[in-house]
Order: C-alpha cells, then structure tokens, then sequence
C-alpha cells in the first residue's frame, strides 16, 4: 500500500502539460542509436496527427482515462523523441495501474476474489514489471489456494548395528593369503574379524598408504570377492560376496513411511511402492491401505537413498481456477405496415324481398309489397314467407348478408355486389434478452471437475385414470373421498453444465478436456410435451495462463419477409408502401463463451540427486 501511495503522490505532483504550453517548442530525447532516419524525424503529417492526438487525450484525461492513454500513446508512437508526450504517456499509463491495484484492494477486502483477480492482472497487463501488483496477485491467490498435501514421511524407524573402528589411518604392505589380510586389516583398526569358510583362500597382494577402516575394507572386500556385516561395536562377520549370503547376513534397517496422497488417491500407495522396488531394487515392502503407510525393510545405505528421495518429492496436484462465461443474446424484431385495399368482389342474385328483409321490415310487409308489385300471387305466398323467415333468421350467419353490398338491376335481375374489407396496419413489435452465466471452478491436474448451474424442470410421463366404473369408484367419486393416484414424471437439468479435466504444461500452458452443455426451454411443445433446446460443445483445447479464450460461438439470423396486396401494385417502388401490406420478422441469437484458466497452485520442479553408496 505504501507503494501505492507514493505514486499516486507522483501522479499528483508530475501532472500532463497543458495545452498552452504546448506553444514553446517541446523538448527533444536523442535519437537512438541504429534508428532510422524516418523514426529520428517523422514527417510533418505524423507531428501534427501527433499534436491532435495529444491535445484530444488532455481533454479526456479526467472523464476516460483508458481513452486518453490511448492517445497519448497515439502521439508517443508518432513522434519518439519528442519528451512531453513520453512523459504524458508514462504519467497516464502508471495512473492506470495505479487505479486497478487499489480497485483490486477494494475488491479483495470485500470477498470478491475473482473480480480483485482481474484488476491486479490488468495491472500487470499494463506494467509487466510492476513487483507490487505482483505481490497483490499471490497475495490473491494465495487467500484461497488450499493446503497442499506434504511429501512422504517417516513416521517409525530400527536402526541396525554399526560397527566402531577406530579412526586411525594405517597404511599396508601385505603380500599373503586373502583370509589372513581380512584379519589383519581389522586388528589394525581395533576390531576383530571373523571369517566364514565361504570366503576363498588366495594369494593376494595389498599395497596401500594412510587409508581408514572403510575404504580398506572395501578396497579389501573387492579384492577378496566377500563383504563384512557387524555384529556388534567390535566384532564383524566377513563372508563370500553371494546372493545367498547378502540375504542371510546383510544387515537390514526398518522404516514406516506415512504417504498423505493415499488418503484420497488408492492408487497412490501403489505407485510408491513400485517407484521403490525398481528405482531402488528394494524387495521388502508391505503395504498398509487402511493407514496409508509403507513398512520398507532394505540395507542402510539403500533405505537412506530412498528416503532422501521420497522427502524431497512434492505429492501436491498443481491447481487451476476456471473462469465460465456465457453471454447469449436473443434479439426479435416484427414489423407489419401497410394498407389492406379489398382486391376481391362477389356478385350474386337476390331477390327484391330478400334485399327488403335486410331493411328491417316483418315478413308480411314483405309479401304484400311483393303481391302488390306483380312479383308473386297469392298462391305461392306461403312459400315465399317460410323463404323469408329462413333468410331473416340466417341474417346475422350468411356472409353474404354480413357484409356491406351494392345492387344494380330491378326485378329479376336484380344483383348483389359484395367488396373486400378496408383495413391498415400499423404494428411494431422488437424484444432484447441478454443472459451472462459466469461459472468459476477449480479443478485439479488430471482429475475430472463437474459444475452445474440451471433448475430441474419436471415433465410428466403418465397420469392416472380409471378405464371401467365400479360400485366401488362411483360411491368415493359420489362422496368426494377419490383420490388420483401420483402421476409419473421425471426430471430434466435445465441451465449450463461445465465438465473440465486440466492439465498444466511446463511453458504455463493449460490443456483442457471440455464439456459445456447448455439446455433451456425452447418455448414449444408438442402434445403438451415442452421442447428443450440444447446446445453442447466437447473439445480438447490448450490456453495460456491468464488470458482469455472464445472457445465456443454461435450466430444465428433468421428474417423473413411478406408481401401482400393487388398484383402490379405492390411491385412498384413507393406505391407499394400504401397499397400493399408489408411484413418483417428478424430474429437473432447469439452464443458466446469465453473461458480464462488460472494456475493457482504448481509444484516446484525441484530435481534432486540420490547418491546410492555401495
């Protein structure tokens, strides 16, 4: 923070020049060597772009900062050497970090990790060098990295006997038998040898100068073709060098080691084990599952070896912090305009009486006009009522009759006209839906993790109703004590589905096995059945640490258009808009998913030497 603080007092004391001293010639930085001549002295069109470029970031300094750095950047590439808009730059790029480390503070002391770990790695962003956003990022991390799992240990251990020479160096001439020169060598050191029969006698010679106990008993040891074990302070065995003696005689130590990955992983004892027995040659291992423990029974020598290198190795899974973003994006627009001009006509013959009866009058007014006219005669008056009573009563129905008409002619030629409707349309419809899905999950190196974010929706599959009466069922449905069996139905996992296996290269890279799966109602159904839209990707992809990656989009855009009106007309430019009915649909959806990896947690590659003493 104290860093924080002295360069916001920089910014604060070292602010951009302001424009009016812009009219004194700015100070030039020399030209660096190998530059090109263009580069020293950029043309007259590159200074004054340069001089715009500065004047438009001093104005917008104060209300965008990402804008004016843009500029003053703009000017800085156009003219390198001039000093007053290096330092503009500088001043306004240092601002910028400044901001996102203390929004990254913000962020981190409100519980926001994801959010302070975007701010601190813009800041990086803009100044790669910057030590405190460094800390601030593993000071992030490090809040919620969890604790690792330590290295084998050493929970129980024998030691075996060692035998005590004396420290003394001696020197010897020996011209003899083997046997004879296996004693001697351990009564110079104060020690008494004994040697098995197994050991063949030769004729040897040893000639050596200032040597100590061990390197002449293993120098002698070649020689011979035998090896010692102790058998106490100051007595040792020695025998012939053959694998049934080292197994009968060669003296072993005991050690129970404690491996804290077999806890969660069962194959992790496992692969200890067989590391020991063919990195090692060590034969005598038992293993514990239950306790997660190895009982290691070898020679000394072997079993330090092997422990120095089960303590150096780090058993903890390198780490990585997924960041999911969804972004979908439906966008409908309808349009209908137009004017509806009737384009169809029927005619029809009516009688004179049938046009009256829609006037309103009775049917005997109808029938005495008709009789008074000549129309009809008095026989055929009864007929002609029931006519009329029928088309009064089917008035309000026949649609002949609905609709307004016109009538040319007299008598029996008398014709109705019936026109289209006149109708306009004036329709505007548009509707936005933005949905972001933001996922975070942290997976380790070579294990499967599983995140779901959505609701289960239930669809039913069968309900129950009885197919026959009984005397039974109608005296409980009489009685309202009848109650439907529960219907059978099951559930569908709606919303986003991340399935992820990561693995972490040794340039920082993160390789993925992905799965996404995206399922939402898609606002249909058939047979009362809801349609579910579904939307999967499965792929192996490898990002870098830290930056964001589309791994996934899709775009679809559906428009229709419709044209209806009088042939002719709706074909002619302008004409069209007022006589014909013009319909537009565009539908649009957008899918976009961005993921981020972030290594939060590695084990240091550390190699370490074994040293295996014979």
């Amino acid at each position: 923070m104290r860093r924080v603080l002295c360069l916001a007092f920089l910014v604060a004391c070292f602010s951009v020049p302001s424009l009016a001293k812009q009219e004194q010639p700015d100070p030039l930085l020399p030209c660096p060597p190998g530059a090109s001549h263009s580069a020293c002295n950029p043309s007259k069109g590159d200074e004054k772009e340069a001089k715009a470029a500065y004047s438009r970031a001093v104005r917008l300094q104060e209300k965008d900062l990402d804008q004016a750095y843009e500029q003053f950047s703009r000017a800085a590439d156009l003219v390198p050497r001039n000093l007053t808009y290096v330092t503009a730059r500088e001043i306004a790029l240092q601002r910028l970090v400044t901001r996102d480390i203390e929004r990254g503070n913000t962020q981190l002391e409100a519980g926001k990790q994801i959010e302070a770990l975007a701010d601190f790695r813009s800041a990086l962003h803009l100044d790669p060098a910057n030590q405190f956003a460094q800390e601030r990022l593993r000071d992030a991390l490090g809040d919620s990295a969890p604790k690792m799992d330590t290295a084998p240990q050493v929970i129980e251990q024998s030691t075996e006997l060692h035998l005590q020479p004396s420290l003394n160096l001696a020197s010897f001439h020996f011209r003899g038998d083997s046997r004879e020169l296996l004693t001697q060598i351990a009564q110079v050191y104060g020690v008494s040898a004994q040697v098995e029969d197994s050991v063949q006698s030769r004729r040897v010679t040893f000639d050596i100068d200032n040597i100590d106990f061990y390197k002449a008993m293993l120098l002698a040891s070649t020689l011979t073709k035998s090896f010692w074990s102790p058998l106490d302070e100051k007595h040792m065995l020695v025998v012939a060098d053959t694998p049934d003696n080292r197994r009968q005689y060669e003296r072993m130590a005991m050690r129970k080691f404690y491996i804290p990955s077999a806890a969660t992983t069962p194959t992790a004892l496992n692969d200890v084990m067989n590391l020991l027995r063919n990195l090692f040659e060590i034969r005598f291992v038992v293993p514990n599952a239950s306790a997660a423990t190895l009982v290691v029974r070898a020679p000394q020598n072997a079993l330090d070896a092997a422990t120095h290198f089960l303590e150096s190795l780090d058993d903890a899974r390198p780490q990585v912090m997924l960041d999911v973003k969804v972004y979908q994006i439906n966008h409908t627009f309808m349009r209908n305009l137009g004017v509806h001009i009737p384009n169809n006509f029927t005619l029809f013959n009516i009688p004179a009486g049938a046009l009256a009866a829609l006037g309103g009058q009775n049917i005997q007014d109808l029938i005495n006009q008709l009789i008074a006219s000549g129309g009809i005669n008095q026989a055929n008056n009864t007929a002609l009522s029931a006519l009329l009573a029928q088309l009064q009563s089917q008035q309000g129905q026949n649609s002949i009759f609905s609709q307004p008409l016109a009538t040319f002619g007299g008598g029996k030629t008398l014709t109705g006209v019936t026109l289209d409707h006149l109708s306009a349309q004036l329709q505007l419809n548009e509707s936005w839906m933005k949905t972001l899905d933001h996922a975070s999950l942290r997976a380790s190196q070579g294990t499967d993790a599983s995140f779901r974010m959505g609701s289960r929706y239930p669809i039913l599959n069968a309900t129950f109703a009885p197919i026959f009466n009984t005397a039974a069922i109608s005296q409980v449905i009489q009685n309202n004590s009848f109650q439907a069996a529960f219907p059978s139905f099951n559930y569908e996992d709606l919303g986003l589905t991340i399935k992820a296996k990561p693995t972490i290269s040794a340039t920082n890279n993160v390789s993925l096995k992905l799965q996404l799966q995206l399922r939402a109602l898609a606002g249909q159904s058939f047979n009362g059945v809801p349609v579910i839209g579904n939307r999967e990707y499965n792929a192996s992809i490898t990002l870098a640490d830290g930056e964001p990656a589309v791994v996934a989009g899709e775009v679809t855009r559906t428009e229709a258009l419709a044209m209806s009106g009088i042939p002719g007309l709706g074909f002619v430019p302008g004409l069209n808009k007022i006589t014909t009915e013009n319909s537009k649909e565009i539908d649009e959806d957008e899918l976009l998913v961005v993921i981020t990896p972030h290594i939060v947690s590695r084990s240091a590659n550390e190699s370490s030497e074994v040293y295996l003493p014979k």
